[in-house]
């Protein structure tokens, strides 16, 4: 392609992304000051690469999969963020007594209200995690929470409802001699020392020693057995799009944005780049849609950050937007 081809392909796609509409040949005109010849001619070069195709509704072009891919890698700038953008995602970044999880799911709540889109977190914490505290928070008389707290800064809580046989400042007093026997214990450990080293004990100062054992059991166990997890911001976002206004691919989505086998696809697709982008069948996720995506690694703690839109996204302003994630998970790790 010579360079007014380039341009005239950059034009349809920032143009598409913005309005939406086929782009026709009589605005290309006008934005370049060329004869209506030239632009069809031009265009038809475009058509011919596979970089544009014809919307099935209009004489105008869209961009076509291999046109976004192009785009992306050859034409677009990713988007420096407005004042505004940034003083939002800075009042995350400053907060120091966010844990790592807590602080990346603002961090999502954030960017999809920033992009209409959803956003989507995967999360593993790693297997040098170990306990640094457990502990009790009575709710009321018959309800009790257990935080589970890592050195990596890993927070985990669950929710118990307790008898009322049970007094719970034995509870108490269990998670306290707890600390002071296995803090420093790695997680996936924990358990097995609590059954031969713990339970001797409080059999012998505890009353109800079994229903409290139980408690501390189900805690450790519920932290190791959801070392994997996600969360998705903002599944309304991606309806309020115009490529979703058909009833049948509200359902298709709705019904892929709540299924963790193919949500966990999106977290397959390798790439040794900060950022990836995965633009419809690339996706593996949805022919629909792209998926632009950063691992890290930071802590104790694992994972994929990712932004789904439809194709007609607008990339370079995830791309600044993830620029700046990465630079604070640079820092913060440091």
């Amino acid at each position: 392609m010579d360079e007014r081809q380039k341009e005239i392909l950059k034009e349809i796609v920032e143009c598409y992304i913005k309005e939406a509409k086929p782009i026709g040949s009589n605005y290309l005109c006008e934005r370049f000051n060329c004869s209506s010849a030239t632009i069809r001619n031009e265009m038809a070069v475009l058509e011919k690469l596979g970089l544009i195709e014809k919307n099935h509704i209009s004489s105008g072009r869209v961009p076509s999969e291999a046109g976004y891919r192009y785009y992306v890698e050859n034409l677009m700038k990713p988007k420096e963020l407005t004042g505004e953008d940034m003083l939002k995602l800075q009042t995350i970044f400053s907060n120091q007594n966010l844990v790592v999880s807590d602080a990346i799911l603002e961090c999502l709540e954030i960017i999809s209200d920033i992009t209409n889109y959803t956003s989507i977190s995967l999360g593993k914490e790693s297997e040098s995690n170990v306990l640094k505290k457990i502990q009790i928070i009575p709710l009321d008389d018959e309800h009790i929470v257990a935080l589970v707290c890592t050195d990596k800064g890993i927070v985990k809580n669950k929710q118990f409802t307790i008898s009322k046989l049970v007094n719970i400042d034995e509870i108490v007093k269990t998670s306290e001699i707890i600390n002071k026997m296995l803090i420093g214990t790695p997680i996936s450990n924990l358990s097995e020392r609590l059954e031969y080293e713990i339970k001797p004990i409080i059999q012998e100062q505890v009353k109800q020693y079994e229903t409290i054992y139980d408690i501390f059991y189900d805690a450790f166990n519920d932290f190791v057995s959801s070392k994997e997890s996600f969360h998705v911001v903002g599944k309304a976002k991606m309806l309020e799009q115009p490529e979703y206004n058909d009833s049948q691919e509200i359902k298709k989505l709705v019904a892929k944005l709540e299924d963790e086998e193919a949500i966990k696809k999106i977290e397959k697709n390798e790439s040794d780049k900060d950022i990836s982008i995965y633009i419809g069948k690339e996706s593996e996720f949805d022919d629909n849609v792209t998926v632009i995506k950063t691992n890290y690694s930071l802590g104790g703690e694992k994972g994929t950050i990712a932004i789904v839109g439809p194709k007609r996204m607008e990339y370079d302003r995830v791309v600044g937007l993830l620029n700046i994630l990465n630079k604070w998970l640079e820092e913060k790790g440091e």
